[in-house]
């Protein structure tokens, strides 16, 4: 039999306009245990031009990288937890 979820990840993103930061938060919850949160910031140098969109994406793809890091630092904690041996996992 085949189960399927389905995991939705929430981000928020706010920017500060004049620090000329955006920051991106992932939340992820699956329904068992806490949920998992991965945060990234992009900068925007003072010579830049003001693309909004390109901060919200780079912001984005740092909180998602942080929140992929975060999954296994959890998962790999839930084997041991199973196992009592430490868990090396590959990415």
């Amino acid at each position: 039999m085949i189960h399927t979820r389905n995991w939705a990840v929430e981000i928020a993103i706010d920017e500060d306009e004049e620090d000329r930061r955006t920051r991106a938060v992932a939340l992820l919850r699956t329904g068992a245990g806490q949920p998992v949160r991965g945060e990234g910031i992009a900068r925007r140098a003072p010579r830049d031009r003001e693309v909004p969109e390109i901060g919200d994406e780079l912001a984005t793809a740092r909180a998602l990288s942080d929140l992929a890091y975060q999954l296994l630092d959890v998962t790999a904690a839930d084997i041991e937890e199973i196992t009592h041996r430490p868990a090396h996992l590959n990415c």
